[in-house]
């Protein structure tokens, strides 16, 4: 059985950001050219199976009972939006672009928790559980993943990798979906191996312009 969260009412600055993100015209950037980089807020959109990395205030019923993640096929789904970010000791600083290598932080916009993986199984595949966890962006050592890209910095018209640093997994999607209540949606999970299943690329959302560049610091619309 699923269980439906407390349902706390988003943090203001960050629900003024996603209807900003959903307003037709109002900002939202498109895929393109230039480098995904520290603090921006995007989608993420699995090659393969042409879904977006999604989550929700909706618990696992079995396996660790925390928030689960999940993947959509629908591009206008607020619950779709991560931050950038840092592990707990900084490292990524607003606007710098995010090297091949780094380990990163992905902290679900709405719900304030953290993408997330440990020794459990998946629901349907069997696979390593992924979940969303924390409170209002901080977590544990067990939220830190690393960008697996060719080259120097994380393009945005590239597809990468996530690679967990605690168990070594990598962020995947191989085709099971949920039946009620999110039905339709795909399972992610943590997989050993690099394969095609767990390519992702960046999508919509804010990117913040590259510190090197001038007017760093700024929302790109």
């Amino acid at each position: 059985m699923w269980s439906a969260g407390c349902g706390g009412a988003a943090r203001p600055a960050l629900l003024g950001l996603v209807l900003a993100l959903l307003v037709p015209g109002g900002g939202a950037a498109k895929t393109g050219t230039g480098l995904v980089t520290c603090g921006s807020v995007l989608k993420l959109f699995n090659t393969q199976h042409r879904v977006r990395l999604h989550s929700h205030d909706i618990k696992y019923g079995s396996g660790s009972g925390q928030q689960s993640v999940t993947g959509v096929e629908a591009s206008d789904d607020a619950n779709s939006y991560w931050r950038i970010r840092g592990g707990s000791e900084g490292g990524c600083p607003r606007g710098l672009p995010v090297r091949c290598g780094q380990a990163v932080r992905l902290t679900h916009v709405l719900t304030g928790k953290n993408l997330h993986t440990h020794h459990f199984s998946s629901p349907l595949s069997n696979n390593q559980e992924v979940s969303a966890f924390g409170e209002d962006g901080e977590g544990d050592d067990l939220d830190l993943w690393t960008v697996r890209c060719s080259g120097k910095h994380w393009e945005r018209e590239a597809a990468v990798r996530f690679q967990h640093v605690g168990t070594s997994v990598f962020l995947s999607v191989t085709g099971e979906q949920y039946g009620s209540p999110i039905r339709g949606q795909h399972e992610v999970h943590g997989m050993t191996s690099a394969n095609t299943h767990n390519m992702w690329k960046a999508m919509e959302g804010i990117f913040i312009k590259p510190s090197v560049e001038a007017s760093a610091g700024h929302d790109e619309l």
